[in-house]
């Protein structure tokens, strides 16, 4: 089979984001004052080409409730918000009070807090509150990588038939070839997890640190 690997250089990457739409100056200024607050965690924000992504996927989908596990400081969440119809809603789930207090003022700023609901606690448990019924039309996961299979078995039953889940970090710079640390290991298991369940099809794209999207049967 033919393959086209692509050497994604730093300027190939910069033309690459160059060419999608832009990023805004409030978007512009979540990554700031992020990287500016919180210099140690700041790459666990979604790269900005994935924030694109995340809301011409919404808007592509038709997603009206949407789920999001990890918000941090609210960059993916701000961009399915604003892909989500009149009426659309989205539920986050995080652990952290100061990294989404900042998340909060950025929804705000931009509109759509009144879109999106947040729930503070582990993510195991706070998703087993959602209904039991297949109601869900898009999630997105991108919390602590060992809790990817629980968050994976909650998210897999509520999600509609043709919704979509979409992963994040299911490369992990490449490590899921030879896993360096207890978290590229759970993420080289759960991709062999994905792959082997028939209730989804589902494709990976090398987008920033990769993305799974699975669509669900």
């Amino acid at each position: 089979m033919t393959t086209k690997p692509l050497p994604l250089t730093p300027e190939l990457h910069a033309y690459l984001v160059a060419h999608g739409s832009p990023p805004d100056e409030i978007i512009r200024d979540l990554a700031e004052e992020t990287l500016a607050a919180l210099p140690d965690e700041a790459m666990m924000q979604v790269a900005p080409e994935q924030a694109a992504f995340l809301t011409f996927l919404t808007r592509l989908l038709g997603v009206r409730r949407a789920v999001e596990v990890g918000t941090f400081t609210g960059l993916s969440s701000l961009a399915i918000a604003r892909g989500l119809p009149e009426g659309g809603r989205l539920t986050c789930f995080d652990i952290s009070e100061e990294y989404t207090g900042i998340a909060r003022r950025y929804w705000e700023r931009a509109g759509v807090a009144d879109r999106i609901e947040l729930r503070i606690g582990p993510a195991g448990e706070t998703l087993r509150e959602l209904p039991l019924e297949r109601h869900l039309d898009f999630a997105f996961i991108d919390a602590d990588k060992t809790g990817y299979p629980v968050y994976w078995d909650e998210l897999v039953p509520r999600m509609r038939p043709g919704a979509v889940i979409a992963v994040d970090n299911t490369l992990r710079g490449g490590r899921v070839l030879a896993p360096q640390n207890a978290d590229d290991r759970a993420i080289a298991a759960f991709n062999d997890e994905v792959l082997a369940d028939v209730r989804v099809e589902a494709v990976m794209l090398p987008i920033a640190d990769g993305v799974t999207l699975a669509r669900v049967h």
